[in-house]
């Protein structure tokens, strides 16, 4: 990697790489003046999950890789102190047929219900829905299209959990209006 001299009429102080600095110095400035807190900062929501949510238990395979991923989102219970319940539902939807009536595509759409509970007080404190799909090809053999859909419901089941895993991080654990 080579560095080549800044422009004779850049003054020395503004160089492009300390232009960068400050302006993302000025970025975040900004935003700490407008409320907004890193999530795994002291008092954070983050730090507050992080070791103390208890998943419940799965009814099923897929709800079973939702889990795994929540886990993985707020680490083991060490100290639960929070409980999320989850409900999921999936569907199948034909996308891609050919004239023969043959499907070549698949697209699955998941929902999932959650409740963040306090154990102590038994007070929900977030509620919500999420929402998403993802699609698999259908085109292979029989073996390929089921390891093909298998992994389609494990990846729908990993955004899920993210996109839960977002909305309880992203908000303070105030009980739910």
């Amino acid at each position: 990697m080579s560095w080549s001299k800044p422009h004779p009429s850049t003054p020395r102080g503004l160089r492009p790489a300390r232009r960068t600095v400050l302006a993302s110095l000025l970025c975040l400035a900004g935003l700490s003046a407008c409320g907004f807190q890193p999530v795994y900062a002291p008092g954070g929501t983050g730090r507050a999950l992080t070791g103390t949510v208890s998943v419940d238990s799965p009814d099923t395979s897929y709800a079973f890789s939702l889990a795994q991923q929540l886990e993985i989102i707020f680490g083991p219970p060490v100290t639960p102190r929070y409980r999320l319940a989850f409900r999921v539902t999936t569907r199948s939807d034909r996308v891609a047929i050919t004239a023969e009536q043959d499907t070549n595509r698949y697209n699955l759409i998941g929902q999932a219900n959650y409740t963040l509970t306090d154990l102590s007080s038994d007070k929900v404190l977030r509620s919500g829905n999420v929402d998403s799909f993802v699609g698999y090809s259908a085109s292979g053999t029989t073996v390929a299209t089921l390891a093909a859909e298998r992994d389609g419901y494990e990846r729908l089941m990993t955004i899920l959990a993210d996109k839960i895993g977002s909305e309880l991080l992203s908000a303070p654990l105030e009980p739910a209006q």
